[in-house]
């Protein structure tokens, strides 16, 4: 994709009087590269945003740590990245 149509797009939507769709037209092309890079590669980052959502909400409900480390585990513990086994103890893969 090169980006022939929106700009064929935009340029009737900038003569229209449509003041809404010109506000989008524009904010569209401020993001047109990620845009058309997504379309090239399927890839966004839905999943960083996610776990940054998960982040997230462990600080809000948890109003604040004692310390980092206290925070950090609570994250991995939520994450799924926790290592639950007593230590000492091994496990064979």
């Amino acid at each position: 994709m090169d980006g022939r149509f929106f700009h064929q797009w935009h340029g009737r939507v900038k003569r229209s009087r449509l003041k809404p769709l010109q506000e989008a037209a524009e904010k569209i092309k401020r993001h047109l590269g990620n845009i058309l890079n997504y379309f090239s590669h399927r890839i966004t980052n839905a999943t960083a945003e996610g776990l940054n959502s998960i982040i997230q909400s462990i600080k809000a409900n948890a109003r604040g740590f004692r310390n980092f480390a206290s925070y950090r585990i609570a994250v991995l513990f939520y994450l799924g990245k926790l290592d639950l086994a007593p230590s000492g103890t091994h496990t064979k893969s």
